[in-house]
């Protein structure tokens, strides 16, 4: 059984660098976020690749474990990208002869084309969650990306229309989500970046597929919605999203959100009164390491708009751009930062 959550627990949004004799750091920033499958990051042959993901998965668990972390992930290890493991295995998606969509960027990036039933034909991560919640005593959580963002990132060639698609994502996530659950996930959260990207086609479609993918889900669930990797976009990040109150209508339970690096104004917290706030508290487009001082200024910030029991101390977004050791001292800072915050409210 997970040990219990103190007041401000804290977690990571998702990835965690991967070990530089597992991926090809150089060619996995040629290649980033990749939307259809890229086996070429890898340094491990096929036939010891899963042994080698594993140990690295331990590796990822284990800095957050030490670091502090209450709510930890596998680090999103074994995947090339946070969206295209899960994405690329549904049936009805031609991975093998790609198209080309306009990106969130404004960029043209290759993308896998829809030209059949989505279909979950097998599990995808309950292998992962088992292999986490044998590892550790802490709680565990799995991400999935979001049915809005999946079919943003294909050609659709066989749907209707895209609110068609985007149910049809939505329901191979509530189908695996139910087996994640069973193998012992606590905490399931839905990757959703493009929202922020596409804000009129998000009002239309987005709610109503996170919805249906997490329809019947019992326990902790999450929506995550960012501006991009600082390893794509730098500091070119706005100062407040273009859909966020949007999101009070969804059934998740908690919002995560960047903040630190993005300066939010967090006033608008106050237009989610219905949701716990996954709070971004670690700046991971700059090269310094937060004091746990400053973590504590930033979770005091938050405090003053939401009571201490709706807040979820956390990075901004996944850490997989960043040196390990960077990350390590941030996860540590972040803890660290909590724990102050704790004393403070005699916690």
């Amino acid at each position: 059984m997970a040990k219990p959550l103190p007041l401000l627990p804290t977690t990571v949004v998702g990835s965690y660098p991967q070990p530089l004799w597992l991926v090809d750091h150089g060619a996995l920033r040629n290649r980033l976020v990749p939307r259809v499958r890229a086996p070429e990051l890898w340094r491990i042959a096929a036939p010891l690749l899963e042994l080698a993901q594993d140990d690295a998965t331990l590796l990822a668990m284990r800095d957050m474990e030490r670091a502090g972390i209450d709510i930890i992930t596998d680090g999103e290890i074994r995947r090339e990208s946070y969206s295209n493991h899960f994405s690329n295995a549904l049936e009805g998606v031609d991975i093998a002869n790609p198209a080309e969509v306009v990106g969130r960027t404004g960029a043209k990036t290759v993308v896998p084309r829809v030209v059949g039933p989505i279909r979950r034909a097998q599990s995808v991560e309950v292998r992962d969650v088992a292999f986490a919640r044998a590892n550790t005593d802490r709680q565990v959580k799995i991400t999935l990306p979001g049915p809005f963002t999946m079919a943003r990132q294909c050609h659709n060639e066989f749907y209707a229309d895209e609110a068609e698609l985007v149910m049809a994502y939505a329901d191979a996530l509530n189908a695996e989500i139910r087996e994640l659950k069973a193998a012992g996930a606590d905490v399931i959260q839905l990757d959703e970046p493009w929202m922020q990207a596409f804000p009129e086609k998000a009002r239309a479609m987005a709610v109503p597929g996170i919805n249906r993918a997490l329809a019947g889900i019992e326990g902790t669930t999450v929506v995550h919605m960012c501006f991009g990797y600082a390893a794509m976009v730098g500091n070119d990040k706005p100062a407040g999203y273009s859909f966020l109150p949007e999101l009070d209508a969804c059934i998740a339970q908690q919002i995560s959100i960047e903040a630190a690096q993005p300066r939010l104004d967090l006033a608008i917290l106050k237009e989610l009164p219905g949701k716990t706030i996954m709070l971004g508290v670690l700046d991971l487009g700059s090269p310094e390491v937060e004091s746990a001082e400053t973590v504590a200024a930033r979770i005091r910030a938050g405090l003053a708009v939401l009571p201490a029991g709706r807040l979820v101390p956390a990075p901004d977004c996944g850490m997989k751009y960043l040196p390990r050791e960077r990350a390590f001292a941030k996860l540590k800072a972040l803890a660290d930062g909590a724990a102050i915050v704790r004393r403070e409210l005699g916690a």
